[in-house]
């Protein structure tokens, strides 16, 4: 399935049907494949598939909210106002809520997630606007990281 799904899309990027860019497709759709297939990744357990949608419908808000948050800091410059770094303990081990919540912190606007620290389960953030530090732990572990608990488990 993730062959013919590379090899369609090599096709569409390249927007050309020749022999040659069919070759190349079915070329770098085989090889991308057995590179997949050699790192042996753990199969994916849903516990609570139904959080999933909530969880979509938070990030999405959370995104345009944030989005005219981040506007209104850059064009009204507040004084008082800083960035810094946060230090957010985890609970969650499970490598693909991780990966989704590290989408999650980088795709929402005025956030990043700089370094994951598996030893002390600790990952620095980087937030824009920092007001009170343990105000943004409490609203990513509330909102991002209790959902991904329920879906995929520790």
């Amino acid at each position: 399935m993730l062959a013919l799904l590379l090899f369609v899309t090599w096709l569409l990027l390249t927007q050309s049907f020749s022999p040659g860019q069919m070759l190349m497709g079915a070329i770098v759709a085989f090889l991308a494949t057995q590179a997949m297939a050699a790192l042996k990744p753990e199969p994916v357990k849903l516990r609570q598939p139904a959080a999933i949608a909530k969880l979509l419908s938070i990030v999405v808000a959370d995104i345009i909210r944030s989005n005219f948050a981040v506007a209104s800091l850059v064009l009204f410059r507040r004084r008082g106002r800083v960035s810094g770094f946060i230090h957010l303990p985890l609970e969650i081990t499970n490598s693909y809520g991780l990966a989704i919540l590290a989408v999650i912190i980088t795709a929402t606007p005025g956030s990043l997630w700089v370094e994951f620290d598996r030893h002390r389960s600790t990952v620095l953030v980087h937030v824009l606007d920092l007001v009170d530090e343990d105000q943004w732990i409490a609203l990513i572990k509330r909102r991002y990281e209790a959902l991904l608990l329920e879906i995929f488990g520790q």
